[in-house]
């Protein structure tokens, strides 16, 4: 289990949809319709961005 804190950029795209990128790891990125989805969704994306090897 990694304990590492990573900032997420969060923006609203133009169908509303909240979209995530995290600007330290390479193509980290995920959306969802709520702020409490797209965070469940982009601690996925991050997981699984610290399992590939670089």
């Amino acid at each position: 289990m990694h304990n590492k804190d990573f900032f997420v950029v969060i923006e609203r795209d133009e169908d509303g949809m909240y979209v995530g990128e995290v600007p330290q790891l390479k193509a980290c990125y995920s959306q969802g319709e709520t702020i409490d989805e797209l965070m469940a969704n982009i601690r996925e994306v991050i997981e699984m961005c610290l399992e590939e090897p670089n």
